[in-house]
């Protein structure tokens, strides 16, 4: 029981970090953090879009989030390691919160969807899905999902492969909420089956294996 208190008062602790410092690094495109715990230290790696806001003139920056995070979360010596994001289409905590920033400024959503799918896919991924949920016009609120290219929804490889991302949009209508999923990479046996269908048929790939989402559409729900 110990093990277990121990176990969910670690979890609500990295969570109110992860909250803490994406509010902190809004503006330096904030992604993720991972956190490595060592005999001497806990390890801060931050991912950021725009590195240099966060570290700072001389550091200044670093020195002062580190000790609010040793203050306000007391972890003992906590050691920040900032590194860029470099595909930043590719990060779906990136892109969520990209989204959420145009819609507090009034853009469309469906003009926004679109383009970031594009972008998305143009800098390699294989699949993409942005879903949009909240008032988005009208009094009743509704979920939009848009979809482009090849994405794995259940099973082993949506857990291990799709990236997620999500963010909140504070607009006049009421709150709407962004989540963005990217797949990178197909699963291996997907991939040998179609370079073995490729072999078969000449290269040329059927156009019933492309995946569970294709092509751009975009589905709505009450």
């Amino acid at each position: 029981m110990v093990v277990e208190r121990k176990f969910v008062e670690e979890g609500i602790r990295r969570m109110e970090l992860e909250q803490f410092l994406a509010k902190e690094f809004a503006k330096a495109g904030y992604s993720h953090c991972d956190i490595q715990r060592t005999p001497l230290s806990t390890r801060i790696i931050v991912f950021a879009t725009r590195p240099g806001m966060i570290i700072g003139r001389g550091g200044r920056n670093i020195d002062i989030i580190t000790e609010r995070i040793k203050k306000e979360f007391g972890i003992d010596n906590p050691q920040l390691d900032i590194r860029e994001v470099e595909v930043p289409e590719l990060d779906p905590n990136v892109v969520a919160s990209q989204i959420a920033f145009s819609l507090e400024r009034g853009a469309n959503y469906i003009r926004l969807a679109n383009i970031w799918m594009q972008r998305i896919m143009e800098a390699g991924a294989v699949g993409v899905q942005i879903k949009i949920s909240g008032k988005l016009g009208g009094e009743m609120a509704r979920t939009e999902k848009f979809s482009s290219g090849y994405l794995k929804h259940t099973g082993e490889p949506a857990e291990e492969l799709v990236k997620k991302g999500f963010a909140v949009a504070l607009t006049k209508p009421g709150v709407i909420g962004v989540e963005v999923k990217i797949l990178t990479r197909l699963p291996k046996e997907l991939e040998i089956s179609r370079k073995l269908e490729g072999g078969a048929d000449g290269g040329t790939q059927d156009e019933g294996d492309k995946g569970d989402e294709e092509g751009g559409s975009s589905e709505e729900t009450e």
